[in-house]
């Protein structure tokens, strides 16, 4: 694919120059706020929620993510509008989704009705300009925001009509094509991760077991404290754990610290160390309570929120223990015993009774080296299948960029039927500003 012949110099810094031929128009010439919010009309609307994949309906029914008490101050959106979050923008991983739903959103985010212009390619415009932070210089303030004026007198390119559609239907087969094979890839995960799961409960059911135990019979419990998110400093700090790194950084055998705290609220918080086992005692469902299991590796780290450590008696296989909690039966325990509704507790008590079945020493330390050898197996193949997505995203996000902003010309190239498909939506690790859900904002 080659550039158009002519260009000409934009005053947009993060646009230095467009096709001759294009015309740089403003924001409001085709985009037009609308404040409409669902009121009392709330069953007439599906509620839909802006992910890293765009905008995607919501289950409520499943009690998955936060919710506000109501949804009385929702905003109406329609198929073709486009919704922007304006604010906190660079923390924020995707602010910019187009709708194909009659549905409602957050009040937080700025609804825009679109005409004028075909609503897919502004939506990719503004898409590649977001996978890049790229309107930085339009930033106001400590959150980061852009008032809603200043956005409406921005300009952004626009080809003529048939080329915007043109250009469309190009993004539209490469993007879909792209997304087929990241779902191959993930698909790949998903089986890779299934097997390793079933090779676990294999290697803990082919030895013969000795003894049933319950947990607390293997060593003692006590929860964290001593500090909160207040402790939290940016670099310099001491490791701690909170019970939300628990599940979000779910794997066999992780020990990942992601925050630092002072040395005073270090000195009086509960320790985790070596060998002790994590859970969470606080979740948003019983999926994430039944999967928080965290093994805790050599160093010493503060243990806050709502955090449960486990510290096996001496003697005890602790990797063989952290596989029993890792089995189906232990984590059906888990999700049976977990309590609540919007926020799902368990306790330590209930921890205590799960049934541990032990083969001896001998096997134990089999099954163990069986186990660790088949995960790290599947983690590099995890890890290699985990490198090719990321490049397919990348090559995705260079590609629109470069289409939507006229580095190359797409006019003459002839575009096969195809259906578009949305890259899969990973339930469980999607990003999404569902934790703002509520949440408004005033500029």
């Amino acid at each position: 694919m080659k550039p158009y012949p002519d260009y000409f110099i934009t005053p947009l810094p993060w646009l230095p120059n467009i096709p001759a031929h294009w015309e740089l128009v403003r924001n409001k010439n085709i985009f037009e706020e609308t404040k409409d919010v669902v009121g009392d009309d709330i069953d007439a609307y599906s509620l839909l929620s802006l992910t890293t994949k765009g905008i995607i309906l919501r289950d409520v029914a499943s009690g998955k993510g936060k919710f506000p008490k109501d949804f009385n101050t929702y905003k109406i959106v329609k198929p073709g509008d486009m919704a922007f979050c304006l604010f906190d923008i660079d923390e924020t991983p995707r602010t910019v989704g187009l709708s194909q739903y009659n549905g409602m959103l957050t009040g937080a985010y700025t609804i825009f009705h679109v005409a004028n212009i075909n609503p897919h390619y502004a939506y990719y415009y503004y898409l590649s300009l977001d996978n890049v932070k790229a309107m930085r210089p339009l930033y106001s303030g400590l959150r980061k925001t852009i008032n809603t004026g200043t956005f409406l007198s921005c300009k952004l390119p626009l080809p003529p009509r048939p080329e915007q559609d043109q250009i469309v239907r190009f993004l539209d087969w490469k993007v879909s094509s792209i997304n087929k094979l990241i779902g191959v890839k993930q698909r790949q995960i998903s089986t890779l991760k299934e097997l390793m799961q079933a090779e676990i409960e294999k290697q803990l059911r082919v030895y013969p077991v000795v003894d049933t135990v319950r947990l607390k019979q293997l060593g003692t419990f006590f929860k964290g404290g001593g500090f909160s998110r207040d402790n939290l400093v940016e670099g310099g700090g001491y490791p701690a754990i909170l019970y939300g790194d628990i599940y979000t950084q779910y794997e066999y055998k992780t020990s990942v610290i992601t925050h630092s705290i002072d040395s005073n609220a270090y000195d009086v918080s509960r320790k985790i160390v070596k060998s002790d086992i994590v859970m969470a005692g606080t979740g948003e469902t019983k999926d994430e309570i039944g999967k928080s299991i965290l093994y805790m590796g050599d160093e010493v780290v503060a243990a806050g929120g709502d955090v449960i450590v486990f510290r096996p008696n001496e003697g005890i296989n602790v990797e063989y223990l952290l596989y029993q909690l890792y089995s189906q039966a232990a984590l059906k325990h888990r999700y049976i015993h977990g309590k609540g509704d919007i926020i799902v507790h368990i306790y330590p008590a209930a921890l205590g009774n799960t049934l541990i079945s032990l083969s001896d020493e001998e096997n134990q330390v089999k099954a163990v080296e069986r186990i660790n050898e088949i995960i790290d197996q599947v983690k590099k193949a995890i890890a290699t299948l985990t490198k090719e997505i990321s490049i397919l995203r990348e090559f995705k996000a260079r590609l629109v960029a470069d289409t939507v902003i006229g580095r190359i010309d797409v006019r003459g190239i002839k575009i096969p039927e195809c259906e578009f498909v949305e890259e899969t939506v990973d339930t469980e690790n999607d990003e999404s500003m569902e934790g703002m859900e509520g949440e408004t904002y005033e500029e």
